[in-house]
């Protein structure tokens, strides 16, 4: 492996001395993905939902079958 990707991955891998780990990740972050995949989807459901509670039916009988 080449020298500096090795350092990389060790460095993303390991923290610093003294440096505590968080684990807890993006919270903030994920809550505003969740909340704009949202706004998105009632945004585009009285455009398209006909055809995407086609596309569903369609899907679920050929499962069902």
């Amino acid at each position: 492996m080449h020298q500096s990707l090795a350092g990389l991955l060790f460095h993303l891998t390991h923290p610093a001395p003294g440096r505590r780990r968080d684990d807890r990740g993006d919270v903030p972050g994920w809550v505003m993905v969740t909340l704009m995949t949202a706004i998105v989807i009632a945004g585009l459901t009285p455009f398209v939902g006909d055809e995407l509670r086609a596309l569903l039916d369609r899907a679920f009988s050929m499962v069902s079958d």
